[in-house]
């Protein structure tokens, strides 16, 4: 949890560093504030009415708060690297700046004396260096204001591991108590209660998710719930992904191995939270075949949104949920505070070691998610 010093200080140093560089200061001053904004929205979330839904926006929050403070130090990082190549090619000039700042003195009357060319040469002297010393002190503020800025710099990325055990911490408690939350949750509508032995049934007589999702597109469910005036194709274009991470591969996009698949597959931080960006009907969760734990939704008649990767799921199969509610978290183990600075510094991406790979299909056949979710649209 941000501790108020610790948040005076850091707003401190961002307001002198906003000067110097506006990228990296700008991110870190929004996730400080994000972060501040979510552990408000941690303690306000017990007391909270739909305290599921309350815990889902803390988690959003938390995570976005993460990323923009992992984005502000790699850009920090960069930023510092550039400096030191600067002063790294520059370095003779340098040497030679500080070398005349050094000798120009403020009092210089019996130095002009030693001129080997008299008193002429000596006015002429003293006016070359009138004419040069503007130039030198430029210089050197221009040196001074980049050793000033790479010192910011180094503090920001010290000061901000402080804020990032706090977040690392608040987001685990936040997920913690949501799996309660979700747990003890009863009121959500439900459409029909399932047939264990006919689900089992068909996982039992098929080998791919392409089998299981086609077979349980063809299971009655019985009445619609009718929630959304909008349908969920109505909505294409306008829909957030459902896990904050990376695209990897485009629908039918082949991978190392040449393999083909009909949906997208995003690389996630551990952990990470899944959500429903649509209404949807809870058509099946749990383990299939070597595809990890699986959530199948149904956000309209003879459309499913399938998702796979997940290690936990959320919900129980009929149940009805809202738009952007939580339906389970990815595998992994999250990155301790060092590895998450290392990574973040380095610009390595190597934070993302999960994967959420996404398909929707109608009428029994996949087709292209990116037409759906506003990160994908070319």
């Amino acid at each position: 949890m941000i501790k108020s010093s610790a948040a005076i200080v850091w707003f401190f140093l961002l307001a002198g560093f906003a000067a110097a560089q506006n990228g990296p200061a700008s991110l870190a001053r929004i996730a400080a504030a994000q972060l501040e904004d979510a552990h408000v929205a941690l303690t306000q979330a017990e007391g909270a009415r739909d305290r599921v839904a309350a815990l889902t926006q803390t988690i959003q929050a938390y995570e976005a708060g993460l990323n923009a403070l992992r984005e502000g130090l790699r850009r920090a990082a960069v930023r510092e690297t550039a400096i030191a190549r600067e002063f790294d090619s520059e370095s003779e000039r340098v040497s030679q700046l500080l070398g005349v700042l050094l000798n120009i003195q403020s009092n210089s009357g019996p130095l002009l004396l030693l001129h080997p060319a008299g008193p002429l040469g000596t006015a002429r002297s003293g006016m070359i260096v009138t004419d040069m010393t503007p130039a030198f002190q430029k210089q050197a503020a221009e040196l001074r204001t980049k050793l000033e800025e790479v010192a910011l710099l180094r503090a920001l990325q010290e000061s901000a591991a402080g804020s990032l055990e706090d977040g690392l911490s608040g987001v685990q408690l936040a997920r913690t108590r949501l799996s309660q939350a979700v747990s003890e949750r009863t009121e959500l509508p439900v459409r029909y209660l399932s047939d264990p032995l006919e689900v089992r049934r068909l996982i039992d007589s098929t080998e791919t998710l392409d089998g299981f999702a086609s077979g349980l597109s063809e299971i009655d469910i019985g009445e619609e719930i009718a929630l959304e005036t909008q349908t969920f194709t109505d909505a294409a274009g306008t829909l957030a992904l459902p896990v904050s991470g990376t695209l990897l591969r485009r629908f039918n996009e082949s991978d190392a191995a040449g393999i083909r698949r009909p949906g997208l597959l995003i690389a996630t931080r551990p952990l990470a939270l899944v959500t429903t960006p649509w209404a949807a009907t809870i058509r099946y969760r749990g383990p299939l075949l070597d595809y990890g734990n699986v959530m199948i939704l149904e956000p309209q008649a003879n459309t499913l949104l399938v998702l796979t990767g997940l290690d936990q799921v959320y919900g129980e199969v009929g149940q009805v949920v809202p738009p952007d509610s939580a339906v389970g978290l990815m595998g992994g183990v999250e990155t301790g505070a060092n590895t998450f600075l290392l990574s973040a510094a380095n610009g390595t991406g190597s934070e993302q070691t999960e994967t959420l790979y996404i398909e929707i299909r109608v009428d029994g056949k996949p087709v292209d998610p990116t037409k759906w979710f506003t990160e994908t649209k070319e």
